[in-house]
This record gives structure tokens, C-alpha cells and sequence, in this order.
């Protein structure tokens, strides 16, 4: 760990987020209007009954981005607390906006996955999740980064990043209650993908070529153990390192075997994907001025040459306490 890491550590040790600290709240926008409405409430309720001062950032024009951008400064300015309650997207904003103005993070999981929220234990429901950070404890906790971007729980180029943005664009088209229908459209995507990447990689200061249709920087040991990744890889992430999946070319054949694979737990037994190790990642990509990159599940483009690296920095993370936490699942 870095000095700025041990520094950032002690820090964290004098800071008491169950007492006094006053949360400014980030909740991702639903279609739901009342659904919303009643997921504020149960954040709402467990906070006036502890007495713990509150308030909800809205969400204007310049969208949940500025809104979480907002909330990290008022958190650093009045020695608060910054609170996501959303999915793994959300949170992701809201982590990039607590790493820059360094205030601590907290989260009410109401997304679909809620990997980051799953790994440390945080109960799903709303009410039980705000109680466990009411009687929690701060931790430091890895974030990643591509270039200048934070992710929490993957990065991606190539294949993955395609499939993100036009399973959105089904929905965009269909309609949310159609789900069925956009997971449809990204496998069709994952079939029709013919495109491999040319990587030139600077892998922790060794040069390789990397040829691929995608490249998958994971930053969560959940994730990875679920899909079968090697322990021996797995239990290194949070330690300084991450875990990144590297295809080799695949056909159509070959694409639903590795997904069959993940989906049983056993991707780590297959022949088709190497998986490593690493601190940073150096990836230039020949003759791309710009590049679609995923990071927990948001797609954004970025010029190359990209960096993957594991923050010099950690995040300050409310967490229950170590006996409330919940198994991961």
C-alpha cells in the first residue's frame, strides 16, 4: 500500500460516521413515480427515527452526474456523508464524485445486480440497508481506474461495451417491461460481434499483443467467483490488484460455450479465456482515435492509449459491521 494509501487509512480511523455526520442522499430516477416515491420513504423513516440529519440532492438538468458531483461537495464541505441509493450505474457516479472531494460513500442498493453492495455485505432492502450503515463502520475499499474514469466493479472494451449499449437501445425502443425482448437484442449482438481487437499491452512493465474481441478488467470478487474465476486470482482483488478476462477469437460455437460456462460458474475452466492478474494495465489500440468503454455498466468513448490501474487512493466506504453483514450471493 502507497503512503497516500496508509495516510488516507488513518485517517479513516478518526472519522465517526454513525454519530453525527449528516447524509446527502443520491437516488437514481425510476419510470416508476410511485415506486420512487415509496423507496424514498424507506429511506426517509429509518432517518428521522435515528435523529440523523439528512437531506435528498435532486436531480436538475445536468443529471445524475452533477447531481452526485453536488452532493460530494456538500458532503466534504460539512463533514458528511455521500449516499448512492441506486444500482452499480449510480453508485458509480457517486463514487467518482466521493474520490475527487474525498468525503465518505454510502450505499442503499435498488438496482438489479448491486454488485459492489452484495460484497460488502449490505442488505437489499432499503429500510435494512440504511439501518446497517446507521450502526456501520467506515472501510477503506479499491476502486479502479480507467484513465481518468473510476469503476467500482468492471471496465471493458470491445464486445462488452456493444452489448451494453444496444441491449439499451432495445429498451429505449420496446420499452422497459419488455425485458425479455432486449436480452434478445444483446444476444443477437453477442452472435453477430465479428470484431477483434489489436491490443498492444504493457502488462505491469511487460510488453505483449493482445488479439481479442474483448477485453474485462474486474474489480470485484463477487463477480468473478460467480462466474468460476480461480481463487487464487479472486482472493488478490481489494489487495492492490485487479483480474482481467482476454478471449481469443471465438466463433459462433466457441461465443455460446464461454457464455453457457458463465452462466454455470465454470469460466475459469475454459479454454477460450486467459485470465490474469495486474496492477495497471497499458492498452494502445493502432489506428483508433476513439474507443467505446464500459465501466460498471455505463458506456462512454475514450481516446486511446487507456490505463487500468487500481486507484493510488482507496474510497472511504460505509459498511456494516462485520457480524451484520449479509452472504454473498
Amino acid at each position: 500500500m502507497s503512503a497516500d494509501s496508509l495516510s488516507h487509512t488513518a485517517s479513516l480511523a478518526a472519522a465517526d460516521p454513525s454519530s453525527v455526520a449528516e447524509w446527502f442522499i443520491v437516488m437514481s430516477p425510476g419510470s416508476d413515480a410511485e415506486q420512487a416515491s415509496q423507496k424514498r420513504e424507506a429511506i426517509r423513516e429509518p432517518l428521522q427515527a435515528s435523529g440523523r440529519r439528512h437531506r435528498f440532492v435532486e436531480i436538475g438538468d445536468g443529471g445524475i452526474v452533477a447531481a452526485c458531483d453536488s452532493a460530494a461537495r456538500l458532503a466534504a464541505e460539512n463533514g458528511g456523508v455521500l449516499v448512492a441509493a441506486g444500482g452499480d450505474g449510480t453508485v458509480n457516479c457517486a463514487a467518482q464524485a466521493a474520490l475527487r472531494y474525498g468525503c465518505p460513500l454510502g450505499v442503499v442498493p435498488m438496482g438489479t445486480f448491486n454488485l459492489f453492495a452484495r460484497e460488502h455485505g449490505l442488505p437489499l432492502d432499503p429500510a435494512d440497508a440504511v439501518d446497517a450503515l446507521l450502526a456501520g463502520q467506515l472501510e477503506p475499499v479499491q476502486a479502479g481506474l480507467v484513465n481518468a474514469r473510476v469503476f467500482l466493479v468492471n471496465a471493458s472494451i470491445g464486445l462488452y461495451p456493444q452489448l451494453l449499449e444496444d441491449r439499451e437501445n432495445a429498451k429505449k425502443q420496446l420499452g422497459k417491461r419488455q425485458r425479455w425482448i432486449a436480452v434478445a437484442a444483446g444476444l443477437v449482438s453477442l452472435f453477430k460481434w465479428r470484431r477483434r481487437l489489436t491490443l498492444d499491452a504493457e502488462l505491469d512493465g511487460r510488453l505483449t499483443r493482445l488479439r481479442t474481441p474483448s477485453l474485462f478488467v474486474c474489480n470485484n470478487r463477487l463477480q468473478l467467483r460467480r462466474v468460476g474465476i480461480d481463487e487464487a486470482l479472486v482472493g488478490n482483488v481489494g489487495s492492490g490488484r485487479m483480474v482481467a478476462l482476454v478471449a481469443h477469437r471465438l466463433g459462433a460455437w466457441g461465443k455460446l460455450k464461454l457464455l453457457l460456462r458463465g452462466l454455470v460458474g465454470k469460466l475459469g475452466e475454459a479454454p477460450e479465456l486467459d485470465s490474469f492478474g495486474l496492477r495497471s494495465l497499458d492498452v494502445a489500440v493502432p489506428f483508433a482515435r476513439r474507443i467505446k468503454v464500459s465501466t460498471d455498466g455505463e458506456v462512454q468513448w475514450m481516446t486511446p492509449p487507456l490505463r487500468f490501474s487500481v486507484s493510488p487512493r482507496p474510497l472511504c466506504v460505509m459498511v456494516p459491521l462485520p457480524e451484520q453483514r449479509k452472504p454473498q450471493e
